[in-house]
Formats: C-alpha cells, structure tokens, sequence
C-alpha cells in the first residue's frame, strides 16, 4: 500500500468540514460500511476534496490500528483537510450526536426501565441482538481466519479465554502466535502457548470485587479504545469480562439493554460507553466513559497516520496484524456463547431470534431494524401472555 499524498487533498473551509460531519454524525445508521462509504460519496464524489485513491489508503490506515474505523477516517479526513482544528471538528461532530442519543436513552431506560409495561420490549430486543452480534461475527470471522495458522489463532485465543486470561494479554498474545506461525517460527510457538496458559490461571479471578470509581471507569474505557481491534461488536467482550464478570458493575441484563440501545442510536457503534457509563455514575459517567473510549483515537490518528501505511508492507507487523484480528474474533465467539445462554432461555426467545436471523442472513435488513422489530416482537409476547 502506498502511502496517503497529503498533496492531493484540498484544504478548506473548517466551517464546511464541520457542517459535513455534524449531518453525517445524525445520519449515520448502518455501521461503519455504510458510513464509511457515506464519507465517500461527499468528500470524493460530491465536493471532490481527494482522489478516490487516497480515500481508499485511508481506509486501509483505519483497519491497521485500534479503534471504531469509521471515527477515524472521519478523523483522518478532518486532520488532511483543515489541521489539528479539522481533526477535532470532525471528530466532535461526527461522535457528539452518537453519545447525546445514547446517554438520553440511557436516561430514559434508568427512569422507565423497570416499568412492567417496558420490560417485554427489552425481553424482544436481546434475542435481536444476539443475532446481530452473531451476522457480525460471521462476516468478521469469514475476512479474518483465513488460512490455517490464522484459524490456529482464533483457537488458541479462545482457550486462553477459557482459561481465564484476560483480553488484553489474549490479543497480544494471539498477534505474537501469529506472527510466530505466519512467519515460520513454529519452535517459539509452543512457548508462547505454554507462557499464556501460566498467565491465564488467575487473571480473572484476582480482579474480582472490584470498587466502583470515576476514575477507574475511565481507565477502563482508555484501555478499551487503545486496543479495540476488529470491529465495535468487540467492545462487548471487555464489557462482559470485567464490568459483568469480574468486578460486578453491571449485570448481564444491562449489557444486553445497553447494546440494544447502540444500534438505535447514529454514528459509531462505541457510543454504547456513554450508555454503560450513564448506568454507573448518571451523565458525568456517560461523559467520561464516552471522552475516555474515543481519546486514544485521535492521538493515535494524529501521531501515527504517516506510519501506518506502511505497516503492511512489513512483513511481520502485517503478520501481527492478522493475528490480532483473529484474535479478536475469538474474542467475540466466546462472548456470543456467555451471552447466549442467558438470553436463549424460552421459545418466544427462540422464535424471536429465528425471524431475526431469516431477516439479517435472507434479507440483509440492518441492526436498527432487526432490534426495532424485536422491540414490536417482544411487545406483542407480552400482551398475547
């Protein structure tokens, strides 16, 4: 991949910049495809501020780091078009209508939430979304396993899990087995493995019970945005280890209410921080969890752009890359499985998630209508009950 020409992107009117990327942060349903490909039909096809070319090479630069794609190509287009002032217009515009939505919903569940009359349409939503997160994995999991010392990978990572090693470890982990296989190191192969099932005996375990704070949330969510690899559907791994399982801060339930409530909302998927941080400490958590999951992102947009491309083009970090991305399948499979037992536990739930998978896999319909309809599906459970 050649590296993006700054040369061939015309500088602008900041003012322009910002009114694209507040409307698109509105408008913004689909995930990050469709607003991906949203963003390339104004800036390239509409207003001509690039080549084709150099649209696509960014797009290449945002599967090469951590982070929601769509945020930093938004990001990345901002930065190339007005500066450091385009790249924090873009940025705020493109997620600010994301966060507002979901913290307002957020409020919205916290003060009607337990009302009986509310409670069938979330009892609907979460076998939708069990789907959603399965048609997901399955995309995912056809791009990234892609030979076989990838699909080693993925399974390597899953026992880690099993065993109990956190995610964190699991992805670099998994990205150093890949690029032992990839590159042919297979000797060393057999250590990593041994060193990862020594440190996974206790992980989860030594976090347990761990006390609510601000502060903690926020690191939580820093940590989160700086290695979130793969897709925002990640995002529900780390929330379910250690905000569910291990430190008990939320609950299962609440997991699942607050990825429902994600797909209704525009723009990127991780504004489902602002959601689980309004449960935990009201709006300064939702500001804060949100701030803290999308700031890695514009540092690492603004300090490593000129050096991503060329990442591919080494051979073992390319390999690393692979392997994360693997790794970070695995991570959402084992989720998916945790998750599923708890949601799949009658046949209304059953028949809800059947017409929902016939509607994604047959009929491609999107998240926000497949949860909508699990929202009317479960509604009408309820009243027939």
């Amino acid at each position: 991949m050649h590296e993006p020409q700054d040369t061939r992107v015309e500088r602008g009117s900041l003012w322009e910049l910002t009114a694209l990327f507040l409307k698109l942060g509105f408008i913004g349903f689909g995930g990050p495809a469709a607003t991906i490909a949203m963003m390339e039909d104004e800036v390239v096809g509409r207003r001509e501020w690039m080549a084709r070319e150099t649209f696509l090479d960014l797009v290449g630069a945002t599967n090469l780091i951590p982070g929601p794609n769509a945020t930093e190509m938004a990001l990345h287009l901002g930065l190339l078009r007005c500066g450091m002032a385009g790249l924090l217009s873009a940025g705020l515009c493109f997620i600010g209508p994301a966060v507002l939505t979901t913290a307002a919903l957020a409020w919205l569940y916290v003060t009607y939430g337990e009302v009986p009359a509310i409670a069938p349409l979330f009892a609907g939503i979460k076998p939708a979304v069990m789907v959603v997160i399965v048609a997901a994995l399955w995309r995912l999991g056809r791009t990234a396993i892609r030979s076989v010392p990838i699909g080693v990978v993925g399974a390597a990572v899953v026992g880690l899990l099993l065993l109990g090693l956190g995610e964190v470890p699991a992805l670099l982990l998994g990205g150093v087995l890949g690029m032992a296989l990839l590159r042919g190191l297979r000797a060393r192969s057999a250590a990593v493995l041994t060193l990862a099932g020594l440190l996974g005996s206790g992980t989860a375990q030594a976090a347990a019970g761990v006390t609510y704070s601000l502060g903690k949330l926020s690191l939580f969510m820093l940590k989160v945005g700086s290695v979130l690899f793969g897709s925002g559907y990640v995002l529900i791994a780390f929330l379910q280890d250690d905000l569910v399982e291990n430190w008990g801060w939320l609950t299962d339930q609440q997991l699942l209410d607050a990825v429902a409530m994600g797909q209704f909302t525009p723009g990127p998927w991780l504004s489902t921080a602002a959601f689980v941080g309004f449960l935990l400490d009201g709006w300064t958590g939702a500001f804060v969890a949100a701030l803290s999951i999308f700031l890695p992102s514009f540092v690492l947009v603004l300090l490593l752009r000129p050096l991503v491309p060329r990442l591919r083009d080494n051979p073992w970090s390319a390999a690393f890359l692979d392997a994360v991305n693997a790794a970070a399948v695995a991570l959402m499979a084992v989720v998916s499985i945790e998750l599923g037992v708890a949601v799949m536990t009658d046949l209304v739930s059953w028949l809800i998630a059947l017409a929902a998978a016939v509607a994604v896999f047959r009929f491609r319909a999107g998240p926000a209508t497949v949860v909508t309809f699990g929202a009317l599906a479960g509604a009408l459970a309820g009243a027939l009950h």
